[in-house]
């Protein structure tokens, strides 16, 4: 029995949700490529079933792609939700052969992750004023946070107060695919949480406690708050091109490495998967060695 491609793609999504945990994110965008792949092959080609795509459908859809100015870094992700979407398909005996066998991914040119100064940084927490109110407090806390840490933003917005461990300095974090790791914190960190948690329950009688950071309505945050926040205050203190919860996650990574911290003890802070992704901050201290060395060797 032939299914249908949307019956195929809603199949792989519960694979990727129920078993392999995905992100709710990934699992979007896995389904808008997979989607607008199927529609492309049948308007195209007169062709959806499965069984009947080739390598040629692949490659004239990335071509088209390409001629419309969509980045390699983007159709490298849609390769890498067809490929497994197809081997998924063949593990269901559904095919036989994965047509993304001769499709090879675009090379993209290596990006260094910008950052914030450190003298920028303590601008923003020693001299840039929030305002006297919950809301203000909120912000500062929350630039703390993820500056501290590097967790990520929806980390952030799920953290609840009882992942604070005051008694050993540190957070435990549920990261992506409920992987969970422990940050260690600084006691100045704690004695903000602290005050800033000892506060709520003095304000908010009915507030969502759960979690550690609320908003004035004494609401758990959303993605769009953590967001604002960030430019706002980032926009005081920096003139870099993108001022985004991310970048305090590559500030806090770069400032280690450039202070010497081993790379694998950035990975395991940063929740990667691989060393690979870290090493990309190794990029960054080579770049201020170079500055130092040409501001103060005499034959630089």
């Amino acid at each position: 029995m032939h299914l249908s491609p949307q019956q195929n793609i809603s199949t792989f999504l519960d694979y990727l949700k129920f078993q392999k945990r995905y992100s709710q994110h990934t699992i979007i965008s896995y389904q808008n490529d997979l989607t607008a792949f199927f529609d492309y092959t049948r308007v195209q080609f007169d062709e959806s079933q499965l069984q009947n795509i080739k390598p040629t459908f692949i490659r004239t859809w990335f071509a088209q792609l390409k001629s419309e100015g969509i980045s390699s870094k983007t159709i490298n992700r849609k390769i890498s939700a067809l490929k497994s979407f197809f081997k998924y398909n063949i593990r269901q005996g559904l095919i036989e052969v994965s047509p993304m066998t001769t499709i090879t991914s675009p090379k993209v040119g290596k990006r260094l992750p910008q950052f914030v100064e450190k003298k920028d940084i303590d601008t923003l927490f020693d001299h840039v004023e929030f305002p006297d109110s919950w809301t203000g407090r909120t912000e500062r806390l929350l630039l703390q946070i993820l500056y501290n840490t590097g967790i990520r933003q929806a980390e952030l917005i799920n953290l609840k107060e009882n992942q604070v461990n005051l008694s050993n300095n540190s957070i435990k974090v549920l990261g992506k695919g409920s992987k969970e790791r422990v940050i260690p914190v600084s006691n100045a960190l704690l004695k903000e949480i602290g005050a800033y948690t000892a506060e709520k329950r003095k304000q908010f009688a009915n507030a969502d406690i759960v979690y550690l950071l609320i908003n004035e309505k004494g609401r758990k945050l959303y993605p769009k708050y953590v967001y604002n926040v960030a430019k706002k205050y980032l926009t005081l203190v920096t003139t870099i091109d993108k001022k985004s919860p991310h970048i305090l996650r590559h500030t806090f990574a770069t400032h280690l490495t450039n202070n010497g911290a081993d790379l694998n003890a950035v990975k395991e802070l940063l929740g990667h998967s691989s060393l690979a992704a870290t090493q990309i901050y190794t990029h960054n201290t080579i770049e201020k060695l170079k500055d130092v060395f040409k501001k103060a060797h005499p034959k630089a």
